[in-house]
This record gives C-alpha cells, sequence and structure tokens, in this order.
C-alpha cells in the first residue's frame, strides 16, 4: 500500500518496518525524509505512530514486578516468532 497522495515513495510495509528506528532517531537523513514524506500523506501510518508512541509511553509506566515470568516468558517468545518472521 503506498500513500493515498501517490507522492511517498515509501509503501505503508516499509514504514512499519522501520517506525522503530524511526522513533529511535537512528535512521540516517534520507531514510527519515522518506519516513516523513510518507507520514505526510499517510494517515493510516500516521494513526499507526501515534498508536506505536502511546504503547511506548503506557509499557514504560508498567511496573516490572506487575508481570508473572509465564507471561513475560510467552511474550518474549510471541516478540521473537515475530521479529524472526518480520526479517
Amino acid at each position: 500500500m503506498t500513500a493515498p497522495d501517490g507522492g511517498s515513495d515509501m509503501d505503508c510495509e516499509e514504514l512499519v518496518e522501520l517506525v522503530t528506528d524511526y522513533l529511535e532517531a537512528v535512521l540516517d537523513p534520507d531514510t527519515r525524509a522518506r519516513v516523513e514524506r510518507h507520514l505526510a500523506g499517510c494517515d493510516g501510518c500516521t494513526a499507526y505512530l501515534e498508536q506505536m508512541r502511546t504503547t511506548i509511553v503506557l509499557l514504560g509506566q508498567l511496573p516490572p514486578d506487575e508481570l508473572d515470568a509465564p507471561s513475560r516468558d510467552r511474550l518474549l517468545h510471541l516478540f521473537r516468532a515475530w521479529a524472526g518472521d518480520a526479517r
């Protein structure tokens, strides 16, 4: 899926792959500019980015002892499985 305005040289799938690096400000300047051009024309990806920011803030507020070991292990397993599939 590409940005609705057609002016971006990045599609939504590529943005999703780069969103973490974008939020961590580790993208090279050219890639960051491509992400920002895509965001300027894609409401869906802009909403996705805001959801990611909100998730990061909320997860950062969770005390570590509220997640029991089995739940933590299950989440890590699921994340690792997802990350392996995403690459």
